[in-house]
């Protein structure tokens, strides 16, 4: 990669996203929407003795789900267009590398994500009461992570869709499993041996984890910072794979 034609593809990305102003109301607007709709669903709910609310316990890991469906939904719907309209054809023309392109993708959409977490984390903690053992900003960089992972993986399974419709078929193929089996909704150790072997398999069951021990624990924990570099690496190993399979037009 080159480092300039990095940073000017990163600000490229940048530039665009800022002025598609129903996607930047998308990634910061409807993360908060629904962190208060999560809020009203668990308002009135108890928690036993010593356990977190039933709100801290979800609204936690939604705060790490929330970018990673929505920026994957984003970046795989962007990569298509940049095929179909033949932009990515003529970028591939120029000194540009795959490796730039995506990867500016990966900082660009990264640094959305920081946005998106930031502003979802600020409503959760001073609006709507989130209470977590660590700090926030923790909660915002696993997140952020997480963000990361989900541009990886948009840009891979981008380069298996043909159009529009085709991509947002993959949603339900990439997403739901890790969401079924991240633990959220039945401990990972209590599932039936061969689910819990898929969900070992699954990125997103890392980031889970490490948002749980920043919910459990006041100080960042070895197994938090194990979990964190397994979804970084699981986002490089994506964009890897996402520029061995690029393609440059649809079709």
């Amino acid at each position: 990669m080159n480092p300039t034609i990095l940073a000017a593809t990163t600000g490229r990305i940048l530039r665009q996203l800022r002025h598609d102003r129903r996607t930047v109301a998308l990634l910061v607007v409807v993360p908060t929407v629904l962190l208060t709709l999560v809020y009203f669903m668990y308002a009135d709910q108890p928690a036993p003795p010593g356990a977190p609310s039933p709100f801290d316990r979800v609204a936690l890991v939604m705060l790490g789900f929330f970018p990673f469906i929505i920026m994957f939904l984003v970046t795989s719907i962007a990569m298509l267009r940049e095929r179909t309209s033949g932009t990515l054809e003529r970028l591939l023309t120029t000194p540009l590398g795959k490796l730039d392109l995506l990867f500016g993708y990966g900082i660009a959409f990264g640094l959305a994500g920081v946005v998106q977490s930031t502003v979802a984390a600020a409503a959760a903690y001073r609006l709507l009461g989130l209470t977590t053992a660590g700090s926030a900003g923790l909660v915002v960089l696993i997140a952020a992570v997480n963000a990361v992972l989900a541009v990886a993986l948009g840009l891979f399974c981008s380069a298996f869709a043909r159009t529009e419709f085709q991509a947002v078929q993959f949603m339900p193929v990439v997403v739901a499993p890790q969401l079924l089996l991240c633990g959220l909704f039945v401990p990972r150790d209590q599932m039936a041996g061969w689910l819990q072997a898929v969900s070992d398999a699954l990125p997103l069951s890392y980031a889970v984890e490490a948002l749980q021990e920043v919910g459990a624990h006041s100080a960042p924990t070895g197994l938090m910072w194990r979990d964190v570099s397994i979804v970084a690496g699981a986002a490089v190993l994506a964009l890897v794979l996402a520029a061995a399979t690029l393609r440059r037009r649809s079709g």
